[in-house]
């Protein structure tokens, strides 16, 4: 059984380390070098939130000179997209997990992914779910299994069972969820009938850990690394086909309602304004009245704020309808994060004491002399301002003396929108304003050409 139990480990395991930081490019570098120098593997499968799926593995993968021979394809999509990608002659496949069922049924016995790859293994915890079901039948196939995870400690230890059994198929906490359920739980509030919650056995938890120990590398990116101060990450936000289709006529609506010879630097900040609307998913009318073109931004936080793991986050919003669709998102979702509008100085104390886990501000409401470093150090940009002083001046609410943590910003920005040129003119530090003139010009007279 010993022997038997380390063979099983070695086939599979599980990075943790903190949300976003480098797990991408390890990961990837390690395909590299099993695909092209140890050749003991040669098809890869990552499944990923859609989002995260879309574009992170593949933006990754271009930026760095020793990915460049990864022929990646991405496996999204209509059926018929989806089919023509796997038939793509590539090394390493990209789904989404909701296509993981589609997947496995799709290939059936001629499965050919050697190794697979979870980011965000946390998706896979319920036992229940299709996705597991799915993936548990194809397991005996996989030879290497690699699960990514920014929050490695559950909030339920009994979420564990599922995540650790597609690792060794059951090798370090048995083969059965009721029988791991059994062993390590017992009843917590129930009825009568029906038992509505576990709590673990005392010193339970401790033995999970120390069954699991040896297929878990845990990286603290602090113990390795010499972080800088501030990490920013840009996080792409891919429009879906109908989205994108939308996003480009209404682009070109408000680009040409504007002569780029003669444009002003009023001028262009209004017009800057409204791309960003379409990007962030709704335009306002003449009426100030908001209209809904995709949730695509949405759905990129979403699986952002998944990947924090309830780690708390000041979110900065541009709009008064990204305000309200945050709200109302939030709401829906139903993570159990305490939420807040930032609207009085009693909010930012609540903040700095730990009570609110995201809270969402306007840029230019808390810009200069609010100090909100104590409450966390996520800071989500969900929309940028053109403007570079409310920029700077908003990532030191949390970039300032007292922050404890190396400051994590995240910006969401639309591939091929005004997201990109904002964050473009930005960089330019001082020129900020003559660079986003400069853009804005160059988008113009590409949307004139675009018309002849």
């Amino acid at each position: 059984m010993r022997g038997r139990h380390h063979r099983q480990a070695r086939r599979g395991f599980v990075v943790r380390d903190g949300p976003r930081l480098s797990k991408t490019v390890i990961t990837l570098t390690a395909i590299d070098k099993l695909l092209h120098d140890a050749c003991t593997i040669s098809k890869v499968l990552i499944i990923a939130p859609k989002k995260v799926a879309e574009a992170t593995w593949q933006d990754e993968a271009a930026k760095w000179a020793h990915l460049q021979g990864l022929r990646i394809s991405t496996v999204l999509g209509t059926q018929q997209q989806r089919l023509a990608a796997l038939a793509a002659d590539a090394d390493v496949y990209i789904t989404n997990r909701d296509n993981t069922a589609w997947l496995v049924t799709t290939c059936g016995r001629r499965w050919p992914f050697d190794m697979v790859v979870l980011d965000e293994a946390t998706s896979f915890k319920h036992h229940n779910t299709q996705r597991f079901k799915a993936l548990k039948r194809v397991r005996p196939r996989i030879h290497k299994v690699v699960e990514l995870t920014g929050t490695p400690v559950p909030k339920d230890y009994l979420d564990l069972w599922a995540q650790v059994y597609l690792l060794d198929q059951g090798a370090a906490l048995g083969p059965y969820f009721t029988k791991f359920r059994q062993a390590f739980f017992d009843p917590d509030k129930r009825n009568a009938q029906q038992i509505f919650s576990w709590r673990p056995r005392p010193g339970a938890e401790d033995q999970i850990e120390d069954a699991i120990s040896h297929e878990v590398i845990s990286i603290k990116a602090a113990d390795h690394l010499q972080l800088p101060g501030k990490i920013v990450e840009d996080i792409p936000v891919v429009l879906d086909r109908e989205s994108a289709l939308a996003y480009r006529h209404m682009e070109t609506k408000c680009l040409l309602e504007v002569d780029g010879q003669m444009i002003t630097a009023m001028q262009a900040a209004t017009l800057t304004g409204k791309l960003l609307q379409l990007c962030n998913g709704s335009m306002y009318d003449t009426e100030h009245t908001a209209h809904r073109l995709h949730r695509c931004k949405l759905d990129a936080f979403d699986e952002l704020i998944e990947g924090l793991g309830g780690q708390r986050a000041l979110v900065f919003y541009g709009f008064e309808f990204d305000r309200d669709d945050l709200q109302a998102e939030i709401k829906s979702q139903k993570w159990g994060l305490r939420a807040r509008v930032l609207s009085s100085h009693e909010d930012a104390e609540a903040w700095n004491r730990g009570e609110i886990d995201l809270l969402l501000a306007h840029p230019a409401s808390c810009a200069y002399g609010l100090n909100l470093q104590a409450g966390g150090h996520h800071l989500i940009w969900y929309s940028l301002p053109w403007s570079l002083e409310l920029y700077e001046q908003g990532n030191a609410r949390l970039y300032r003396q007292g922050q404890q943590q190396p400051v994590i910003i995240h910006r969401l920005l639309v591939k091929g929108g005004a997201d990109e040129m904002v964050a473009k003119a930005l960089a330019s530090k001082d020129q900020c304003q003559e660079a986003l003139m400069q853009g804005i010009k160059a988008r113009i007279a590409k949307a004139e050409e675009e018309q002849r």
